[in-house]
């Protein structure tokens, strides 16, 4: 069984991605009280997140993710803890306090029961800064097609849009 996390409040949270891009491995960094996770994750749950994190910010009137200045650069990634396999983001109203809470992906056949978690609790200051360097991490990628919106490799890719096919209705 892997080890859980609690961590209240944070002291770093950050988004890293490992690899080249169309090949990288993405990681949830968080940090506090002598304690620091590194979760793996796909690149789909930091875009789900930070869609979350933007959501719930108007949601409780404390503005915009949006923040112009320069997002910090991610610390480097340590060994691996465990692997996500759901993530959700709460607020706390009483606490003025946002949590990621984190549960381990579980192998076929093995109880659900047995999966680690984690909570990382962290103010509106500290998810928008998160938020501004899990979009650079994200941005960071592979260029995106502007006929079809899929990402595009080096050598580039087989668009959908230019070989006349339509999707029937």
């Amino acid at each position: 069984m892997s080890r859980s996390f609690e961590v209240d409040p944070v002291d770093e949270l950050a988004v890293a991605a490992v690899g080249d891009p169309g090949q990288r491995r993405f990681f949830l960094l968080a940090g506090g009280n002598g304690e620091r996770a590194t979760l793996a994750c796909e690149k789909f749950h930091i875009q789900g997140l930070v869609a979350r994190v933007q959501q719930l910010l108007e949601t409780q009137g404390l503005g915009s993710a949006f923040d112009p200045t320069p997002a910090r650069k991610a610390p480097e990634v340590g060994a691996e803890d465990w692997i996500i396999g759901e993530l959700g983001l709460g607020y706390h109203e009483s606490r003025k306090l946002f949590v990621i809470v984190a549960r381990e992906q579980v192998a076929e056949g093995q109880e659900s029961d047995d999966a680690a978690t984690a909570r990382f609790w962290a103010g509106a200051d500290r998810i928008r800064a998160f938020s501004r360097q899990a979009e650079q991490v994200l941005s960071s990628g592979r260029a995106v097609c502007t006929y079809c919106g899929l990402p595009m490799d080096p050598a580039g890719h087989p668009c959908p849009a230019s070989n006349g096919s339509r999707p029937i209705f």
